[in-house]
């Protein structure tokens, strides 16, 4: 008889428990939980940033107009960059950006206005791993979620015309052998975009009317690149 009275007891308790938890389950069905849209930071100089190229067209939203086209759930990437931007400037805008504490992805791209400044590699190479040091951490140290990217050549735009281009050549081959170096030792994805910049010499479509940047065709080889390495890590 006592046993008989526990179990009633305790179907009772069972009975009221699930009523009381009946209601949360309808709410909770009727507004399930939305997934946070995942999040990109893009670090960078007038490349990142895309000037003389409309919003649109610069390689962080194409590439996540890409990701979004396979059904991926992204938000406006965030870009912290500026044309003329050194890798000291851009450390100090990221300081002004008023960032997020964290980010699903990082990429970087910056150098280009310390070679034509004729800034040293050697100065390069110490700010630079601060900037990929940071990039990891707004990554929650997630080294397959950091993205480098290399220095294109400007030398090979219709702006160089009168330079020294071989010597431009030469001198951003270096910078990209020592952010390929840092990236490497962080064992972060780095993407190499020298090599198809310099394919497109003579092509007129691949750059601005300043004749220097790259167009939004451009970019979109970049942002290609770029979307496949993220999309490969989701």
């Amino acid at each position: 008889m006592r046993e008989k009275l526990i179990k009633k007891a305790s179907s009772s308790l069972v009975a009221v428990v699930a009523m009381l938890l009946l209601p949360i389950f309808i709410v909770a069905m009727k507004h399930p939980q939305q997934k946070k849209a995942y999040s990109y930071l893009a670090l960078g100089d007038s490349y990142t940033i895309g000037e003389k190229v409309t919003q649109e067209e610069n390689f962080p939203n194409q590439a996540v107009g890409l990701l979004r086209e396979n059904g991926l759930d992204f938000a406006a990437p965030k870009i912290v960059a500026k044309t003329g931007w050194t890798t000291d400037e851009l450390q100090a805008g990221i300081k002004k950006g008023k960032l997020e504490s964290h980010y699903d992805f990082v990429s970087l791209l910056i150098g280009v206005n310390n070679q034509y400044r004729q800034r040293t590699v050697a100065d390069y190479i110490p700010q630079f791993e601060s900037l990929l040091d940071q990039a990891l951490k707004y990554a929650r140290n997630k080294n397959n979620r950091v993205i480098v990217i290399s220095i294109p050549d400007w030398g090979v735009t219709p702006f160089a015309s009168d330079r020294d281009r071989e010597k431009i050549a030469l001198e951003i081959d270096e910078y990209n052998r020592a952010n390929k170096e840092i990236a490497d030792k962080y064992r972060v994805h780095y993407i190499n975009i020298t090599l198809g910049n310099r394919k497109a010499t003579g092509d007129k479509e691949m750059v601005t009317g300043d004749g220097l940047h790259p167009s939004g065709k451009e970019y979109k080889k970049w942002a290609a690149e770029l979307a496949a390495v993220i999309k490969s890590e989701l």
